[in-house]
């Protein structure tokens, strides 16, 4: 009798302790004291009880390699729990294990249909496939035929239906996701682009800087509402939203010399010269329209000195730049004061160019000059 007791107590005791190690290991995950909880954890007897738990501490930890050979040995031991099985898939989209995660996502739709996540989760993984994306959309619809209102879902259907450049289905997908949830970020981000594509530049603003009032700022949205404001023709929000850009980043050339455009539109040609300059500075590729563009510039101001000589780089950087060929001749025009030395250059202009689509501006003004200097005679 006494045996028996003695036993029963030390079976007792080895039970507290394992549910004392339990009990401490949660207590440590619950505290986000992961490495204690793995350490209590590693001391309950029946381990496969608490793969899931040791798991879960390591994906917390970010050490996603020993969180996978965890979740494996979990689904391993209790291969029909769909929650490890889940928690199983999911860490193995993570590592891009795609197709045993797509696998393993078919299998908890075989044992629960109805549950929209699984399909969702599902398509994620055929997305990442090679050649798969048809049927990762087909699962994304699957998705919402289960639950109409899956955001997520709605979004990976907007984006995809935006980059093929299909107006129509976006705004399907984007408005029923509004609908719902009418400040997402993302769905009005999708709203805003889809405008922008469209060319419709009113509505396109009406949505970026409604994101704006959001408290959603970013490089890619004020760039494309300085973009969409230059269409519309309102070059100083147009100004004031690249500024945005180059705070994100300072040296990006391409916003320099757009904003330089904008204030040469707007006939502020001292400070398109500046941002011109700044941007030739930063760039490293064939720089003929921007020294165009500089030139031009300062052919309004009047300094054709100056313009000469930019038009002369651009030609440098592209011999078959076009609009430098006669911009610079016509620079030299107002800046040379003999008729003779203008004559000559447009009749070598019309003979170096016959086919220049400015032909014809240049033989008017060769008209003019010639008409001029037989007058100057009599």
């Amino acid at each position: 009798m006494k045996k028996i007791i003695v036993l029963f107590l030390l079976i007792c005791m080895k039970a507290e302790a394992q549910s004392s190690a339990l009990q401490l290991g949660n207590d440590f995950f619950e505290r986000g004291n992961y490495s204690k909880a793995i350490e209590a954890y590693k001391k309950h007897s029946d381990s496969t009880e608490v793969f899931d738990k040791i798991a879960k501490c390591y994906r917390a930890l970010g050490s996603i390699k020993k969180a996978k050979l965890y979740y494996e040995k979990s689904y391993n031991a209790f291969p029909e729990d769909e929650l490890i099985t889940y928690n199983y898939a999911k860490i193995l989209l993570v590592t891009k294990d795609y197709a045993k995660a797509s696998n393993l996502f078919e299998k908890l739709i075989y044992k629960d249909y109805k549950n929209p996540n699984y399909h969702y989760q599902k398509g994620l993984a055929l997305e990442k496939m090679k050649d798969s994306m048809e049927l990762a959309l087909d699962k994304y619809k699957s998705t919402l035929q289960h639950d109409a209102t899956h955001q997520k879902a709605i979004i990976k259907l907007g984006k995809y239906y935006l980059k093929k450049r299909k107006p129509d289905i976006v705004n399907f997908y984007v408005d029923r996701g509004l609908e719902v949830y009418p400040e997402s970020a993302a769905l009005i981000s999708l709203k805003a682009q889809n405008f922008y594509w469209k060319e419709n530049y009113i509505q396109s603003i009406k949505w970026f800087e409604k994101l704006l009032d959001m408290g959603e700022s970013s490089e890619f949205i004020h760039e494309k509402l300085s973009l969409s404001y230059g269409q519309e023709y309102e070059y100083e929000k147009a100004i004031t939203h690249r500024k945005k850009v180059l705070e994100y980043n300072p040296y990006d050339a391409t916003s320099k010399y757009v904003i330089g455009q904008y204030y040469q539109r707007l006939n502020d040609h001292e400070e398109a010269i500046k941002w011109f300059e700044e941007s030739l500075k930063l760039s490293d590729i064939p720089l003929d329209a921007e020294y165009t563009k500089l030139g031009t510039s300062y052919n309004y101001l009047k300094k054709y000195k100056e313009a000469i000589e930019v038009f002369k780089k651009a030609l440098k950087e592209n011999p078959n730049n076009i609009s430098a060929q006669f911009f610079l001749v016509r620079t030299k025009d107002e800046f040379y004061g003999d008729l003779d030395s203008k004559i000559k250059l447009y009749e070598e202009y019309l003979k170096a160019y016959p086919q220049s689509p400015f032909k014809p501006l240049a033989e008017r003004r060769l008209s003019e000059l010639k008409k001029e200097k037989f007058l100057k005679k009599d």
